[in-house]
Formats: structure tokens, C-alpha cells, sequence
């Protein structure tokens, strides 16, 4: 009796941390929502909790100008007239560009690489496996200097191919971790199976292991979408010759912003569009997503 209260109150104890992490994750995030359908002034002069006393400073504006882009009056001999900035629409196609991209050429990549350090015997392999692993540590900002200048001599700068490469060659370590940790843990009777049969590691690869894999690269695509998608560093430091049709979601979310960050209503507004594709993603893949992650925890 006294070790099921003594289970009883560790579950209610637990409960009780859960609910206040999700509250402390939870009420920024509504007053975040509230912000995105408040007018400027109201923003600016009251605290998002008091806008729950009345709605009438809510509006759909904020997310018009985020959208279709955000107005801006000009001043010429004829008079006065609104134009509008660059839409959001151009934004998410340049995030899609840079985006798919750079989750699909690392994720092939570290599954060959997966499997030769799973399946195949080479000389160095343990050293070469561990050095990639080390790779994880090193800090992105200090290469991205480096990189640039290189991709400056060889014309890479400004250009899609150039910020594919950054992301793939960033996202090659975990990726490479992942697939190992799934591929090696699947049976060596498939493979050998596939041997008797005449198949070639080629063919091994292709047909057995990459539809095997799905949990795993599931895993890794849901990571790697998510911050490639939120990215804006390395999206300022490899896009930035490419002007204004280049700039992906977050680049044009700190223009939005302004250059004194006051219009921290479409700021917010802004941050729920974006978040809507990452979202999907994450929605669609998650089946796979903790099995990918405990692939090779448990051995037996």
C-alpha cells in the first residue's frame, strides 16, 4: 500500500512539472498570438493581456501587410499615393528553394555514408567515423568566414547552390549519426539475403535499406527542415548578394521589423505565418520521429 502512494504521489509530482513547463511555454506564445492582431499603437502603449478586455483594437491588418506586403505612402508632384513592399509569397518560395534542397542531397549523402561504416570493412573507418562525429562540437559561426571567401573566389556567393552546399556540409555530421545508429542496428540476415541473391551493395542499398530507413531519415528531415527553415544567419551570409528576390522567411520578417524594431505587430503576425509550413512537417512526419531518434538505443 505504501509503495503504490509512494507511485501515486511521484506521478502526481510529475504531473504537476509538466503542466507548469507547458505553462511557461504556453502564455508567451498566446501573448505572441494576441500581439499579431493588435493594432501598432495598442502594441505599443498596453500589454497584450489587457487587449482581452475588449476586441475592438483587434484587426486583420497586420497580417494583410505581412502577406501582400506592407504599405508605405510616397509623396511625388501628383500627390500622395500607398505602394506596397515585397510580399511574403516571394519570401516563403525562396525558403522553399533553399530549404528542400538542403534536406535532401545531406540526407542520401549520410545514408551511403551510414551504411559503408555499418556494413563495410575498411582500413581507417573507426577513425574517419569518429572524426565526423567530432565535426558536431565545432561551432558553425567560425566557418562561415572561411567559407565565404571561398565562395567569393570561385563565384558560389549570392547563389542557391552556394547556401545548399553551407547547409549540407553543416547538417552531414547529425545526419550521418542518425542513419549509422539506424542502419546499424537493423539485421544482418537482410542483408545477407540480398548477397545469396546477387544483389550489389548498390542495389542493397537502394532497395533494402533506404525504404527500411524511413523512421530514421523522417527524424533527421523534420530537423533539418526546422532550422534551415528558421535559419537567418547563414541565409544573410551566403544570400546576401543576391538581393531582395533571394531573401527567405526570416530575412524578410527583420526587414518587417524595421531597422529600431518598433513594429513588433507584424513582427508577430509574421511569426505564425512562417511557422504554418515547419508545422505541417512536423505534423506529417511524426509517426517516424521517436522511433528514428531510439533506433540503436536498444540492442537484443
Amino acid at each position: 500500500m505504501k509503495e503504490k502512494k509512494k507511485v501515486t504521489t511521484t506521478s502526481a509530482i510529475i504531473t504537476i512539472v509538466l503542466i507548469a513547463f507547458c505553462l511557461v511555454w504556453v502564455i508567451p506564445t498566446l501573448g505572441i498570438f494576441i500581439t499579431s492582431f493588435r493594432q501598432s499603437d495598442a502594441t505599443a502603449s498596453t500589454g497584450w493581456w489587457t487587449a482581452l478586455k475588449s476586441l475592438k483594437d483587434f484587426t486583420l491588418d497586420n497580417y494583410d501587410q505581412v502577406l501582400f506586403g506592407q504599405r508605405y505612402s510616397v509623396g511625388n508632384a501628383n500627390g500622395t499615393k500607398i505602394i506596397r513592399s515585397a510580399t511574403m509569397a516571394s519570401a516563403f518560395l525562396s525558403s522553399i528553394t533553399v530549404t528542400l534542397p538542403a534536406v535532401i542531397i545531406p540526407i542520401f549523402i549520410a545514408a551511403a555514408a551510414a551504411y559503408g561504416f555499418a556494413w563495410l570493412n575498411f582500413k581507417g573507418r573507426n577513425i574517419l567515423f569518429a572524426t565526423i562525429i567530432a565535426l558536431l562540437v565545432v561551432p558553425l559561426q567560425i566557418s562561415l568566414i572561411p567559407i565565404l571567401r571561398d565562395y567569393q573566389k570561385i563565384g558560389l556567393n549570392g547563389t542557391y547552390l552556394g547556401i545548399w552546399l553551407a547547409h549540407t556540409g553543416f547538417g552531414l555530421p547529425l545526419a550521418t549519426y542518425m542513419m549509422f545508429n539506424y542502419i546499424s542496428s537493423l539485421h544482418r540476415s537482410i542483408l545477407e539475403s540480398a548477397f545469396i541473391d546477387g544483389a550489389s551493395h548498390f542495389t542493397t542499398f537502394t532497395h533494402l535499406i533506404l525504404p527500411l530507413s524511413v523512421p530514421a531519415i523522417a527524424s533527421f528531415a523534420i530537423f533539418q527542415f526546422i532550422w534551415v527553415w528558421n535559419d537567418m544567419l547563414v541565409s544573410l551570409v551566403f544570400l546576401s548578394g543576391a538581393g531582395q528576390k533571394a531573401e527567405v522567411v526570416t530575412v524578410r520578417l527583420m526587414n518587417m521589423a524595421g531597422t529600431r524594431g518598433t513594429d513588433w505587430h507584424l513582427l508577430t503576425a509574421g511569426a505564425f505565418v512562417s511557422m504554418i509550413l515547419p508545422l505541417g512537417v512536423f505534423l506529417g512526419l511524426q509517426k517516424f520521429f521517436v522511433r528514428g531518434l531510439l533506433s540503436g538505443s536498444v540492442k537484443g
